[in-house]
């Protein structure tokens, strides 16, 4: 069977450009992505983030959907934490009902990164600790099941089956098979803790409403060029970000490979940027296809969901469309990488 490829897009600005264009690039990224094959198009949660535009997954989710006609739309992920579990019930249900059967329910347990975000958010740090407690709640909504208010229904979710994701660390690989959920976890580059992570989440995953058996989807960078250095430069502006945010507290937006190259580095930021570029799978057709089907191999994925960002739109498209061709992807050609079949 050829290997499920799904994308997820943070709506990443770009230097000198305004944010407004990173939500309309979202939304005709996901119609790329359809013509393409893939399988889902997810988009992400952050809030006060100057590098990133994508705020409100679930509204630009609807304008995703509304833009394509076949390609499945979700989220990776809507924070739980920062929200009560009825109102993300009654999104997920607004969504379902309007492009029924397309719709992903992607969640994670993280709150806003800085103590003011928080305080406008209305949580705290304590928040992530009850992860589960919150899942079971918000499954309780679709299915008229335990909940905090029992004689309140969420409409229009009730009685919808909508799939939801874990995205998940190691540890947390525990909570989505204890909530039913499928799992999404990082790892492209193959490290055995997240190997170890899948086996007990395999192991212990309980049957719900959402899913009936274990469904793993690993996440992560994939770059594919021409030659194996074009390919690693579409991840320099994430990997420069990345250092940015960890050395001066913001997260700016993508600028050109040739600028962060030529830039003067301090000793830290350096090291950071190096470390940034690290653990991606990147190089060319060949490259990437033996890399990535050897991760298949080891983990038993069911699909893999591929997250990168980059300044230069259209390399990043061509590297799309390269992976849609190794993967065999319906419009992209003949299938080179294969999957097992997922568990029973």
């Amino acid at each position: 069977m050829t290997i499920r490829l799904s994308v997820l897009d943070r709506s990443r600005t770009r230097l000198g450009r305004p944010q407004a264009e990173a939500l309309r690039d979202t939304v005709r990224f996901a119609q790329r992505a359809e013509a393409l094959g893939y399988h889902r198009f997810w988009v992400s949660e952050h809030h006060g983030v100057p590098g990133v535009a994508g705020s409100a997954p679930t509204v630009l989710a609807a304008a995703v959907a509304a833009a394509t006609s076949r390609i499945r739309v979700g989220t990776g992920g809507v924070m739980l934490p920062n929200h009560r579990t009825l109102v993300v019930a009654e999104q997920f249900g607004v969504l379902e009902s309007l492009f029924p059967g397309r719709i992903d329910m992607g969640l994670g347990r993280s709150v806003g990164f800085t103590d003011g975000i928080r305080r406008a958010l209305g949580t705290e740090k304590e928040a992530m600790g009850d992860f589960g407690g919150q899942l079971a709640e918000l499954e309780g909504w679709f299915t008229d099941g335990p909940r905090t208010h029992s004689e309140v229904h969420a409409r229009p979710a009730e009685g919808l089956r909508i799939p939801a994701f874990v995205l998940a660390n190691e540890a947390g690989a525990d909570v989505a098979a204890a909530a039913g959920a499928a799992l999404v976890i990082g790892g492209l580059s193959g490290e055995e803790r997240m190997l170890a992570a899948v086996g007990r989440y395999r192991r212990a995953f309980r049957p719900s409403s959402w899913w009936q058996r274990p469904y793993v989807v690993v996440a992560g960078n994939v770059a594919v060029a021409g030659t194996r250095e074009e390919a690693r430069r579409l991840l320099v502006p994430e990997a420069w970000a990345l250092a940015h945010s960890r050395t001066h507290g913001v997260f700016p937006p993508l600028e050109p490979a040739a600028e962060t190259e030529a830039r003067a580095m301090t000793e830290r930021e350096r090291r950071l940027y190096e470390e940034g570029l690290r653990g991606h799978l990147h190089g060319t057709e060949d490259e990437v296809a033996a890399a990535l089907g050897a991760l298949v191999e080891r983990s038993g994925a069911d699909e893999v969901l591929v997250t990168t960002s980059s300044y230069d739109r259209e390399a990043l498209l061509d590297s799309y469309r390269r992976l849609a061709r190794i993967a065999g992807l319906p419009a992209a050609g003949t299938p080179v990488l294969t999957a097992p079949a997922p568990p029973a």
